[in-house]
């Protein structure tokens, strides 16, 4: 049912080079160990690549649209053409726009601000809260989490169907489970709101780092995607897709930049033109470095070829699954089930473990650095866990002391970076944590498990 699946090649390349491969970190119990950073979900290092892509432009670095001078010149290019460097990258339709922002959260807040009047969103409880919750202007209909991609699609034509009155309606979905790493049916999705009169935005935070994403082979009509988790430094994100909402809204922001003519009235106030490309939502100063990170990323992506870049990543995927499979104790969430097609992201919990200590104990004693919580999707994480949906959580650690029970998991996230001895170091902490258990003592501190000193 879904439209990705792992490449056939399964031969496996080496991992992309990535700042930070080198860090040493000091162990609770002596020594230090080099760094597993294991946590690509929330934020992927950036690679090599961009990191030196930027450093030569640096010196260059100049004012963008406004200026005569070289340096403003050669950075209003630079500026553009990573718009038109993104839009391939994404296989954009002619007529789309490629909005810098700030983030997917940023990108998904501007779309909800341009929403038609009357607009209905329809988005599944599974989101995160980045493409959950913007919708909060906007009459909203949470749809249950599915079990399979086809109840997916099922769920959301029956909505679709049902809505009352028939007007303008937006579908947000994931393309890859920050929580669960599972791949949903987003063309079936695309096809299903589209038979509806329905648009749908892909939010592919979790899906452009790991798989190609073609808004024409999709049919989306948007995607929203953050730098920090495609290899790029934090502080940059995109919006692709159609122009015509874009361009009927107010600006996201009002300033320079937006504005391409301001007059005075004869009433005293100002009248104001704004523009109807990309730059009507792109007012002020832009972040001409993070979009040009954002370009070289996609461009470094592209060259080292996604099918190559899959199969090593599903090489990893199994090696830690197969060895989380030999821990009685250790339970992986999923909503598809075990043989969904998935992305290196990975939550569990461990019978008998709070998870901030789990995560903690990894840290300090192997120098594996995990994520525990309820990853910003608390609704899906409860429905994994069969909780109550009205317990109270948080998105970071939880508050349970080590020893006591959390409404938290773990999640171990990894990515073309990441060398094998990384995710082999974790499986054997896993394994030695839970028939061993930890060497140090743990205490809770601001609502975070740490080492007692």
């Amino acid at each position: 049912m879904s439209v990705f699946t792992a490449a056939a090649d399964q031969s496996v390349c080496a991992p992309l080079s990535v700042l930070g491969r080198d860090v040493t970190v000091p162990l609770v119990t002596g020594g230090e160990v080099t760094y597993a950073a294991l946590d690509y979900a929330a934020s992927a290092p950036a690679l090599q690549r961009v990191w030196d892509d930027v450093a030569a432009y640096a010196p260059y670095y100049g004012s963008v649209h406004r200026g005569a001078g070289y340096l403003s010149q050669l950075s209003t290019d630079l500026f553009e053409n990573a718009r038109r460097t993104v839009a391939e990258f994404l296989d954009c339709r002619a007529a789309d726009q490629v909005v810098f922002t700030r983030s997917t959260t940023d990108s998904l807040n501007l779309l909800a601000a341009a929403l038609p009047a009357d607009c209905q969103v329809f988005v599944f409880e599974t989101e995160h809260h980045a493409s959950l919750l913007p919708w909060q202007d906007a009459r909203v209909t949470y749809l249950d989490a599915p079990r399979t991609p086809r109840q997916a699609v099922e769920t959301l034509e029956r909505a679709l169907a049902d809505r009352d009155p028939y007007g303008p309606a937006l579908v947000c979905v994931t393309g890859a489970s920050n929580v669960t790493g599972e791949l949903w049916p987003v063309r079936e999705l695309a096809a299903a709101a589209h038979a509806h009169g329905a648009r749908i935005v892909l939010d592919a935070a979790q899906l452009a780092p790991h798989h190609p994403v073609s808004v024409q082979d999709l049919d989306v009509d948007w995607v929203a995607f953050s730098g920090h988790k495609l290899y790029a430094p934090f502080g940059s994100g995109v919006l692709a897709g159609r122009a015509d909402w874009l361009v009927e809204a107010e600006p996201y922001l009002a300033g320079g930049g937006a504005s391409r003519k301001v007059t005075r009235r004869e009433d005293g106030g100002v009248a104001v033109e704004w523009h109807e490309t990309a730059a009507r939502h792109e007012a002020g100063s832009p972040n001409v470095i993070g979009a040009y990170s954002i370009a070289s990323a996609c461009r470094a992506l592209t060259e080292a070829g996604f099918d190559t870049l899959v199969a090593r990543e599903q090489h990893l995927i199994a090696k830690v699954r197969a060895g989380l499979a030999e821990v009685p104790a250790v339970r992986v969430l999923s909503l598809f089930g075990d043989d969904a097609p998935r992305v290196g992201v990975i939550s569990f919990v461990v019978d008998g473990w709070n998870s901030s200590h789990f995560a903690a104990a990894l840290s300090a004693e192997y120098g594996i650095g995990v994520r525990d919580g309820l990853f910003c999707a608390h609704p899906l994480v409860r429905t994994l866990l069969g909780s109550d949906p009205q317990t109270q959580g948080e998105c970071g650690a939880p508050e349970a002391a080590p020893g006591e029970k959390s409404l938290n998991a773990i999640r171990v996230s990894f990515g073309a970076g990441t060398p094998d001895e990384h995710v082999e170091r974790f499986v054997t902490a896993v394994k030695e944590l839970v028939t061993e258990g930890a060497k140090w003592t743990y205490r809770t501190e601001e609502g975070r498990c740490v080492p007692a000193v």
